[in-house]
């Protein structure tokens, strides 16, 4: 009997511990990424707005989340913020693509092709970073996303070398807002351990300057 309490006082013991690395990792990614948000008119000149996706419908055209992602970014780039645009996506399957529905939506309103770069393989947040640094060598970025993400992405683009600032792309309720923010609860571990363990994401491919020509990342006309 008393070695049955002393277990159970142990895994009652490892449980709590475990509650508050998980506590403390969220903390630290959190509060670390927030201070790096800004509005559009405070964020300072980049390289670069990084558009990270959020899917497309089944027609192909961007979600509304990734619409206003999009606003966020075209409005940097109308203003002179930044002077390319570096769009992050899911393009693992010839019936799913998100680039290309960024492109095509940013194209027809008048931002020139060789301005467009695409990541066909940012399939979650730590890749979009991780390539942007190795593939398309930015150095500094504005990272676009909606609000609940942009503390997680912007702790992951810092810790992979990147100066940063993140630019909220909330125009409209969503309806998942409440969903997500859980969610970001267990992918703030995530990328923490992913950070730590510095992973490379399983395609990586030549480099690609963000200083070049974008239509060098277009695998459509």
């Amino acid at each position: 009997m008393r070695g049955g309490r002393r277990w159970l006082v142990r895994l009652v013991v490892a449980a709590l511990v475990g509650a508050a690395l998980v506590l403390a990792v969220n903390a630290v990614v959190y509060w670390q990424g927030r201070r790096l948000i800004v509005s559009a008119a405070d964020a300072q000149p980049a390289q670069v707005a990084l558009v990270l996706g959020a899917g497309v419908t089944s027609d192909g055209r961007p979600t509304p989340m990734l619409r206003d992602r999009l606003e966020a970014a075209l409005e940097l780039y109308q203003t002179g913020k930044v002077r390319k645009l570096l769009l992050s996506g899911d393009h693992s399957r010839a019936d799913y693509d998100e680039v290309n529905a960024m492109r095509r939506y940013l194209e027809e309103r008048g931002v020139p092709p060789e301005d467009l770069f695409l990541d066909h393989a940012g399939f979650d947040t730590y890749d979009s970073m991780y390539r942007a640094g190795a593939i398309f060598q930015v150095r500094d970025v504005i990272v676009v996303t909606q609000e609940f993400h942009l503390p997680r992405a912007l702790w992951i683009a810092t810790r992979l070398g990147l100066d940063a600032q993140g630019v909220p792309a909330d125009r409209f309720r969503y309806g998942v807002e409440r969903a997500y923010a859980a969610r970001e609860f267990a992918a703030r571990v995530k990328a923490f351990a992913e950070v730590t363990l510095r992973r490379r994401p399983v395609f990586l491919g030549p480099v690609i300057p963000i200083s070049g020509d974008g239509r060098a990342t277009h695998d459509q006309p």
